[in-house]
């Protein structure tokens, strides 16, 4: 599961992706092909789980990202920049809200919410060319040859370009799975999830202002948002150990790590939880879909695990940290034993059984 970088020039984005996946990209500028990269997911909870059980290894999950070019005029009139999008699962807009007159902004001045505006309005035309040749297609296919599927294609398809008329993007339809069947391999973009990052200056950072003006339009489009400072976090990543990061951000008044916060975004918009197998080996976490039973899990650690599965033995995060050990937790009665209908819920800790 992949998400796409994208936004205009001189937002910030090649910033955030080194930040994130800890490379460095040679190129000058935004690169003019995608560059593909991995982000360790920041999770405070790993760490009190590492810090607990002291593992000879300790592994983190990870989100393929991946920087896609930037949103020029030239781009988007080739159309390559949504053949990249199209391939990516979902999207990380990042947005300029820094004012620096030494940085130029191609619409002449700073306004995040006209620019993401304009580069949703890019998203829904995109989709809307797409339908419309798309429709024209099958238009001219059934007057030939009456096909059942094709018909009911035709009557979704036109269900969602009056949706992308009114200027409100796909990922708001509900559709049953038999129509997810029929457009599973459409390039469709305002289909995907959307995470707006507003990359601020140092002297917004913990300024909550801007989001409370972009909660409406959030919600109307069910995008997420947060704020960022690309600069700063890229200052903090330099630092030489984690207590001087931590000091740096309490110094800034920072709660919570920005990477932190785009990373559960990022989950969320994934259709992801996390969940953890915990050990004096190794403390690992790994990622599974939302509403996954037990079993599936188990298949996310090795295939031999779901195959031969018998049961889960279940923690609960916050009972384990509250009870301070694994050996006062069982003595309360907080360990339980579940079967393959056991629906996995963010932060379980998980020993499977099984056989072979």
């Amino acid at each position: 599961m992949k998400v796409g970088i994208i936004g205009l020039p001189q937002t910030g984005k090649k910033t955030l992706f080194q930040v994130l996946t800890g490379s460095e990209v040679h190129e000058a500028g935004c690169p003019a092909k995608p560059i593909p990269g991995a982000a360790n997911i920041v999770d405070q909870r790993f760490d009190r789980l590492v810090a607990m059980y002291q593992p000879k290894k300790e592994t983190r999950a990870r989100i393929d990202l991946v920087l896609l070019p930037k949103m020029e005029q030239e781009a988007i009139a080739k159309g390559d920049i949504f053949r990249d999008i199209s391939d990516v699962d979902a999207l990380c807009h990042v947005v300029r809200a820094f004012e620096d007159d030494s940085i130029y902004h191609a619409a002449g001045s700073v306004d995040p919410l006209r620019d993401v505006e304009t580069v949703n309005a890019e998203l829904l035309l995109h989709d809307q060319i797409f339908l419309e040749k798309r429709i024209e297609r099958l238009e001219t296919g059934l007057k030939k040859i009456k096909d059942e599927r094709q018909a009911k294609e035709l009557d979704l398809l036109r269900r969602m370009q009056a949706q992308l008329e009114e200027e409100r993007p796909l990922r708001l339809m509900e559709l049953a799975e038999e129509e997810e069947l029929l457009i599973r391999s459409y390039p469709l973009i305002t289909r995907k999830e959307m995470i707006l990052v507003f990359n601020v200056g140092e002297d917004q950072v913990g300024d909550t202002a801007l989001l409370a003006q972009v909660r409406d339009l959030c919600a109307v489009g069910k995008m997420e948002a947060m704020t960022v400072s690309a600069k700063v976090e890229a200052e903090i990543a330099l630092l030489d150990s984690e207590e001087e990061r931590r000091e740096f951000r309490s110094d800034l008044g920072i709660e919570q790590p920005a990477l932190e916060v785009l990373a559960l975004l990022c989950l969320k918009a994934l259709g992801r939880i996390s969940f953890f197998t915990v050990g004096k080996d190794e403390v690992h976490q790994w990622l599974v879909r939302v509403n996954s039973p037990a079993p599936v899990a188990a298949g996310a650690i090795h295939t031999d695990l779901q195959k031969g599965f018998i049961r889960a033995e279940v923690m609960k995060y916050d009972e384990l940290i509250s009870l301070g050990s694994e050996a006062e937790l069982k003595k309360a009665g907080k360990l339980y034993v579940q079967g393959k209908d056991y629906i996995v819920t963010d932060g379980d800790i998980l020993n499977i059984r099984f056989n072979i």
